[in-house]
């Protein structure tokens, strides 16, 4: 499993380090509030970092906007139970992950960028490719058509009322978790330097499994050495959430990687050449 070697790491660290807990309190402190409510007021930039300025209108700026759920809340599963290794959580995000076992990894990823062209008034953009190639266009859903799939073949046909709705628009979400997937949407996205790293770009290994995590903000210093904080859903479908960082928790839930590293995350280890933008 992708995750033992993130076990060991932490072992590793955990008998090497000479961080106290209250040094690790003092540093938390530092760096969450936990009373914020929003990803750029409940996380702080490590000393010497800053958060470069977005523009009002873009993704990066929707990203750090997100709703976090109060601290300490648990990661729940689409079923109701709680996450056993909620621990991998540093916050939840406040979304509601539906009754049905459908938002899962790359879902998650699906997700958010929808929500964001929707609320910014961009909902025409919203397309993504099934698993075959098929686009499945937002545009068209609201406007009625629903899909039949037939094996690998589908077909559009106008059997609904015209709705853009918010349940139409969860309702068209659920199709896509179900047709796409990691590797449909790394077929999407294109490759990005590590050096340009932003709010919005996305780790992402396709295949079956696969996993994807995005970047939801990002710090930089007067050395233009960045940060980044990242957040994933995984399987079973369950709520969004920032990961914390295993093994650097003195920044947690910052990241910091250097080119040709590896990104290990408490679930998944995503190889260099894994980063990835939105066309």
């Amino acid at each position: 499993m992708h995750f033992i070697s993130i076990i060991l790491f932490v072992f590793l660290v955990s008998c090497s380090g000479r961080t106290t807990q209250q040094d690790q309190v003092n540093l938390d402190s530092l760096i969450i509030n936990r009373e914020g409510k929003i990803v750029l007021t409940r996380f702080s930039p490590p000393d010497k970092y800053h958060r470069p300025i977005a523009d009002s209108n873009s993704f990066a700026w929707y990203l750090r906007l997100l709703p976090l759920k109060p601290h300490g809340t648990k990661v729940q599963y689409y079923d109701g139970r709680k996450k056993p290794n909620s621990w991998v959580a540093e916050a939840v995000i406040d979304l509601s992950v539906g009754t049905k076992d459908l938002q899962q990894c790359a879902d998650a990823v699906m997700r958010l960028r929808a929500e964001y062209l929707r609320t910014s008034g961009r909902g025409e953009e919203i397309s993504f490719n099934f698993t075959n190639g098929t686009p499945a266009v937002w545009s068209k859903w609201k406007n009625g058509y629903r899909c039949s799939v037939n094996g690998n073949e589908v077909s559009w046909q106008k059997t609904a009322d015209p709705s853009d709705s918010d349940k139409s628009f969860h309702n068209y979400l659920e199709m896509v978790f179900m047709y796409a997937g990691s590797l449909s949407l790394d077929n999407e996205l294109v490759p990005a330097l590590l050096e340009n790293i932003q709010a919005g770009y996305v780790f992402i290994q396709g295949g079956s499994p696969g996993h994807a995590v995005i970047v939801v903000d990002v710090a930089v210093n007067a050395n233009g050495e960045k940060l980044f904080i990242i957040a994933q859903s995984y399987m079973p479908a369950q709520d969004i959430h920032i990961l914390v960082n295993p093994l650097d928790r003195n920044i947690s839930p910052w990241y910091r990687l250097g080119e040709g590293e590896t990104l290990y995350t408490p679930e998944w280890t995503f190889e260099e050449g894994s980063l990835k933008k939105f066309p």
